[in-house]
């Protein structure tokens, strides 16, 4: 293809926001324009699509930042819902299993704590939740300066349905962690990522997203989490109500 001109990429890309009902975000979107048009400079395609759902405020809708849909794919998601199949009975997947493999990803790939644990299941039994995975950062014996240990909390989801519940209980965590993680589907709709995405910066809780396949879940981190110094009464309090719970586990992170 030819190099295009302002009018034919905004043609091109109101086809292709068309041909992707659950949407497309900004940076694909130029992308794909790119691939079909390599002659094209990218600030001409930059310059030419970024205000597309003011220019089409018919046909391309922008529910969040970054993210274009087309508006009939709005109305269907708002009139319609979805069928779910009836011929196979529904294979209910559980969080606790990716309590364990998150453990070791955070531990091993991300790197942020030295010690790990799966908690989860209410054990701690107090309304501001339990969080799913555990971990503490501190110093080892090799190392020549010692610093204070890091608590570490993880929140995990496996329904796409629930990002604000997932995020509320994560900023609750940092009561008692100086960092604080809401682990979520990759099947988020590409709205519900965007502002989970911008709400995680806002508050320096870290985002990660997966697959939901327990034998492999690819872990990937979309915003890492910012340290923060917690309230040492509510430190104290869920360590004692830990050690109540679990003397082992409490003493694999914190002696």
């Amino acid at each position: 293809m030819a190099k295009l001109n302002t009018h034919s990429i905004r043609e091109l890309a109101r086809k292709i926001v068309a041909a992707h009902p659950g949407g497309i975000r900004y940076n694909e979107l130029a992308t794909r324009i790119q691939s079909e048009s390599p002659e094209t400079p990218k600030n001409t395609i930059a310059g030419s699509i970024w205000d597309l759902a003011t220019r089409f405020p018919q046909e391309v809708a922008k529910p969040s930042r970054g993210l274009f849909r087309p508006v009939s794919a709005e109305e269907t998601i708002v009139d319609e819902a979805p069928e779910l199949p009836r011929s196979f009975p529904e294979v209910r997947l559980r969080e606790e299993d990716f309590y364990e493999p998150f453990a070791e990803w955070l531990k091993n790939d991300l790197d942020e704590v030295t010690t790990v644990a799966a908690l989860g299941g209410g054990g701690l039994k107090t309304k501001w939740g339990t969080p799913d995975v555990v971990g503490v950062y501190k110093p080892s014996a090799s190392n020549l300066i010692k610093f204070p240990l890091e608590i570490v909390s993880a929140e995990i989801k496996v329904e796409p349905q629930s990002p604000v519940v997932a995020f509320g209980q994560a900023v609750a965590y940092r009561l008692f962690s100086h960092k604080s993680y809401v682990v979520m589907p990759l099947s988020l709709t590409p709205e519900d990522h965007s502002r989970l995405e911008a709400l995680a910066m806002l508050f320096g809780v870290g985002l990660v997203v997966f697959e939901t396949d327990v034998r492999e879940p690819n872990f990937s981190i979309r915003v890492r989490a910012q340290r923060f110094s917690p309230d040492m009464f509510y430190v104290n309090e869920f360590a004692d109500r830990l050690r109540q719970h679990n003397p082992l586990m409490f003493e694999t992170l914190f002696g």
